[in-house]
């Protein structure tokens, strides 16, 4: 598909209308914007001379600042590049908040005091205001204020910890994984505070903590039996824990295989030539094999050496056996189901040329965003979203000369 100019006639999104200013960079902010850029919000993206981090992260690109994984995080976005250390500059931005429904940052509390961008400042300007502000640690605990990145919570958040408990040594997720969940938490506040707007009239602020965030997914899956006072046993969930949790080895490859039920264990047992182990006392219920889901992990880690991973897919399959292939990063890009439902779309952008982008994952019947931005160059929209915001030509060319905002320069526009 090429990219697509906004008409009348072309489907929205059911953010469609909703004026997002983004003052974020790198990925858990980015990964809120995205979102909601994502079904239909109009995303501007505020960004200093020097850029998001992530143009210069992620990997190279065909041009400097558009690397692969900045273009991800940041379609449908608009980019105007604002100069914060600039009064004239700061003046610019809350005139744009004045007229935004959202506000989504990352940045520091104390810096965005100083800047005028604090909660109380905004809200006067405007109390319609959504103000989402995501958090490294959540206010009035010990951490608070403390600066922090993906392997920071991750660490701290107990993420690095289960693979201690199940692989003997702390690893962090090799992805941003908690940048993501703050992201999409984030994203969904946001949701919810809009659906409340439109009941009281009023916005609101948002404070999204990533270590509190974090720590919840880790806790509400492994506190267990510490969830009762006094405890009744070990933390942990041992069966998802267990080292042999993980994909399992057959004659050419791997796949998952996750026979939960007692109808699937079954199947699972008369599939692998073992019909006697629906009575053995260890795996007879679904109670019995979470109590020794050690045995029953490592049962069927051993079990299907002897065929293939398709051959074993067929037979599964056949039995309703919950079970899939085995994907490399490399295979997800040719899997044939992700292929059939245009997960991957190849288009054309206007200055990286032929790309490859990720096609919406989820779908409303309403309808949903159609008119698919490139991810923008730097200050790519400055000009003409000043313009949209009210600002004449004579004060667009003052802020330019006075380097309060810039311009993304185009080639043969030099001069």
């Amino acid at each position: 598909m090429a990219f697509q100019s906004s008409t009348k006639s072309t489907p929205k999104g059911p953010l469609d209308g909703v004026v997002v200013i983004d003052l974020s960079s790198v990925v858990v902010g980015p990964v809120c914007s995205l979102t909601l850029a994502d079904h239909g919000a109009e995303v501007i993206k505020i960004e200093s001379p020097d850029g998001d981090l992530m143009r210069q992260l992620g990997g190279g690109g065909r041009n400097p600042g558009m690397t692969g994984k900045f273009m991800n995080f940041n379609r449908n976005k608009k980019s105007i590049c604002i100069d914060l250390k600039n009064p004239q500059g700061q003046a610019i931005l809350i005139r744009l908040l004045k007229k935004a429904d959202v506000f989504v940052t990352n940045m520091r509390p104390g810096a965005l005091q100083k800047l005028g961008l604090d909660w109380p400042s905004l809200q006067a300007h405007n109390p319609q205001l959504i103000y989402c502000q995501m958090l490294a640690f959540g206010r009035g605990g010990t951490y608070f204020n403390r600066p922090a990145y993906d392997t920071v919570i991750q660490s701290s958040a107990g993420f690095a910890a289960t693979f201690e408990k199940s692989g003997g040594e702390p690893r962090f997720v090799p992805m941003v994984v908690t940048d993501h969940i703050t992201g999409l938490v984030s994203a969904q506040a946001i949701g919810f505070a809009l659906y409340r707007r439109t009941q009281v009239g009023l916005g609101e602020l948002l404070e999204i903590p990533m270590f509190e965030t974090a720590a919840a997914f880790v806790m509400r899956e492994h506190m267990g039996n510490m969830t009762f006072e006094p405890p009744i046993g070990p933390i942990g969930d041992a069966r998802v824990l267990d080292k042999n949790n993980r994909p399992v080895k057959t004659a050419d490859g791997y796949i998952s295989i996750s026979p939960n039920t007692d109808a699937q264990a079954f199947a699972f047992f008369e599939a692998i030539g073992r019909p006697e182990l629906k009575e053995d006392p260890r795996f007879c219920s679904v109670a019995t094999r979470t109590k020794n889901s050690e045995d029953y992990y490592q049962l069927r880690s051993s079990s299907l050496s002897g065929k293939t991973s398709a051959q074993w897919i067929d037979i599964f399959e056949q039995s309703d056996i919950p079970c899939m292939r085995y994907n490399s990063l490399e295979d997800l890009l040719k899997d044939p189901h992700l292929q059939e439902v245009g997960f991957l779309q190849e288009i054309e952008h206007p200055s990286e040329g032929k790309i490859q982008q990720i096609g919406l994952t989820n779908q409303f019947s309403g309808g949903m965003r159609q008119d698919f931005l490139p991810a923008p160059q730097l200050g790519e929209n400055t000009i003409e979203l000043m313009q949209q915001f009210g600002f004449s030509m004579t004060e667009i060319e003052a802020a330019i000369s006075q380097q309060a905002v810039k311009k993304n320069v185009q080639k043969g526009d030099e001069k």
